[in-house]
């Protein structure tokens, strides 16, 4: 069970994290989830560069050490990165001490201020202390590309009747997210095109 939208009164019960960005622009801040993997991150990346779009990669850390290279180009297209913890941990079956130790050891490798948490678990705690060192980015639309039960078809009607001016969507360059992943973001790409909008980094 997930939510595909985010509802606000949950945005407000956490002000701290960001949610999405209150604009007038027509602007999208699509972010991935759980990379770089060689069986998804690079076509992603290709697909990008086809609608000129930047996005933010929040990567595992174990991820960016057995695939450094990878990482590198992210950076080097353009794009933004932030931590997702070393291991992809959740926070809900964490104790904190090891769950601290955990983020640092992927904010060390990712090196900006970004983070955020797998599956979106984080308690209460966790996010005041850790709030004070990041920046802890969630988001207001999931796409779903996870959900292997999901049709491309729902996937992208997830992004296209939640997003609006600023809104944070979630996808995942994994590889149990690339067939769905690769079938639904040209579409996203091309309809926001169409429309005038831009896809943009979180800074």
């Amino acid at each position: 069970m997930y939510l595909v939208k985010t509802p606000n009164y949950l945005q407000q019960a956490f002000p701290s994290l960001e949610w999405r960005y209150q604009t007038r622009d027509k602007v999208l801040y699509l972010t991935f989830d759980d990379g770089p993997t060689p069986e998804a991150t690079p076509s992603i990346l290709k697909i990008l560069q086809r609608y000129n779009a930047k996005a933010t990669f929040f990567c595992v850390g174990d991820n960016i050490r057995k695939y450094p290279d990878l990482f590198e180009t992210l950076q080097t297209e353009g794009h933004q990165v932030g931590s997702h913890t070393f291991n992809h941990l959740s926070g809900w079956t964490t104790s904190n001490p090891a769950y601290y130790r955990n983020v640092r050891k992927a904010a060390r490798l990712v090196k900006t201020p970004l983070f955020r948490p797998p599956y979106g678990r984080i308690t209460p705690n966790q996010s005041k202390f850790l709030s004070r060192y990041y920046r802890i980015v969630m988001w207001d639309v999931l796409s779903g590309d996870f959900d292997q039960s999901l049709s491309p078809e729902t996937c992208l009607q997830n992004v296209i009747k939640n997003s609006k001016n600023g809104s944070i969507v979630v996808f995942h360059d994994s590889q149990k997210s690339k067939d769905l992943v690769l079938d639904v973001l040209p579409k996203v790409l091309s309809h926001y095109s169409n429309k005038g909008y831009r896809f943009d980094i979180i800074k």
